[in-house]
């Protein structure tokens, strides 16, 4: 693999941070503690082409590959998660499933207007009784002439009170188990679709989560993406990819965690030198330093595969777990190294701390990962094939 970006990498990467420094720092406090989705910098990553970059710009995106999408995003989250998973939604579990399995028409009226950041895009497949299970589908798609009625709930659907369209799975022949969930494109305001409510989380509070109900939602049979039964295989190659954005999103958490307890104890003085001196710290400021270079060599070689047309779900669900691990090690040693101040709002480390966690969880939570890995590996496969 070759660690150098290309010239169109780099500079997707020098738009991510001028734009991630410029807009979205200066207001990433206030709309955390407000939990206030922020409309107008969405839009403008939209016109910069930061939430459709690996799609085809024949269908509104940047003709960008996975690389240049995970060190954007590792650029915007490093000054606001939320900006992070709102961009990684759109593009990893929205747009390109869609990109990959939708018609023609589907794409036109789907996918370009979200891939070019007019519409946000949301996928919607987490149920209460159907999490880290995610074949435990309770929600049902009956078919009905030339349409599907859809009956049941989904939860924690980022994006989901926001978003113009819902990209949702349902079960089309529960005696299928897996091979009987299918996907849907849903648009918002469709008679029988309701955003019931908001969370209010402990993280990444400027992204809305929604819980949706559907009751006798009526789509066009048009509206399946994907073949019937075809539903599941599309969610886990929308989810594979998806860990990809979410290793990049906890590798910006940690790196501004890190940057801030570097700074700090640059500055903040004890026993009369700057606490940098004190071996102890040096030791946790190089111990952050070398795991966010790791987990960023993860990430990156996880998107290399995807972008060579090669298998690359045990790498990115290693690039996952590794940064997602790594990165609430990281804050907290951040907020260890602030002491006192950690604990305070006025010090951002605090917020980097609660944005962290749900890197472990979402996307599949850290013990999913391994047990995908593992699966990987029991198969025959090398751990570095």
């Amino acid at each position: 693999m070759n660690v150098e970006l290309t010239d169109e990498q780099k500079m997707i990467q020098a738009v991510a941070r001028d734009f991630a420094e410029k807009e979205v720092r200066p207001i990433a406090e206030v709309i955390d503690r407000e939990a206030r989705f922020p409309r107008e910098t969405v839009r403008r990553m939209g016109e910069l082409g930061l939430m459709g970059i690996a799609v085809a710009e024949a269908w509104g995106g940047s003709g960008g590959d996975t690389v240049g999408y995970a060190v954007a995003l590792e650029e915007v989250s490093r000054a606001c998660a939320s900006h992070g998973a709102i961009m990684s939604v759109n593009n990893s579990l929205y747009c390109d499933p869609i990109a990959k399995f939708g018609s023609e028409e589907q794409r036109r009226r789907f996918l370009t207007p979200f891939a070019a950041g007019h519409k946000l895009g949301c996928f919607s497949l987490t149920e209460p009784e159907a999490g880290s299970d995610a074949t435990n589908q309770s929600t049902l798609a009956r078919r009905d002439g030339d349409a599907y009625v859809l009956d049941g709930r989904k939860i924690f659907v980022t994006n989901g009170r926001e978003a113009a369209a819902a990209l949702v799975f349902a079960q089309t022949d529960r005696a299928k188990g897996p091979r009987g969930i299918s996907a849907f494109l849903v648009e918002k305001g469709t008679p029988g679709f309701t955003v019931v409510k908001t969370e209010d989380k402990l993280g990444i509070r400027a992204s809305d989560t929604a819980e949706f109900l559907f009751e006798g939602c009526r789509v066009p049979a048009s509206a399946r993406l994907g073949e019937e039964g075809q539903g599941f295989k599309i969610a886990m190659m929308a989810i594979d990819g998806g860990r990809i954005g979410v290793a990049a999103q906890a590798v910006g958490i940690a790196a501004a965690a890190y940057e801030a307890a570097l700074g700090y104890a640059r500055e903040r003085k004890s026993f009369g030198v700057p606490i940098g001196r004190h071996q102890m710290v040096q030791w946790m400021l190089a111990d952050m330093a070398t795991a966010i270079e790791a987990a960023r060599l993860l990430t990156l070689r996880a998107a290399s595969l995807k972008d060579g047309a090669e298998p690359f779900g045990p790498q990115a669900a290693m690039a996952k777990l590794f940064a997602s691990e790594m990165a609430m090690r990281v804050t907290t040693d951040a907020v260890q190294v602030h002491g006192g101040y950690g604990f305070i709002k006025e010090y951002q480390v605090e917020r980097h701390f609660r944005d962290a966690k749900i890197t472990q969880i979402y996307e599949g939570t850290s013990q999913i990962q391994k047990l995908v890995i593992a699966r990987h590996l029991l198969s025959g496969a090398a751990a570095g094939s």
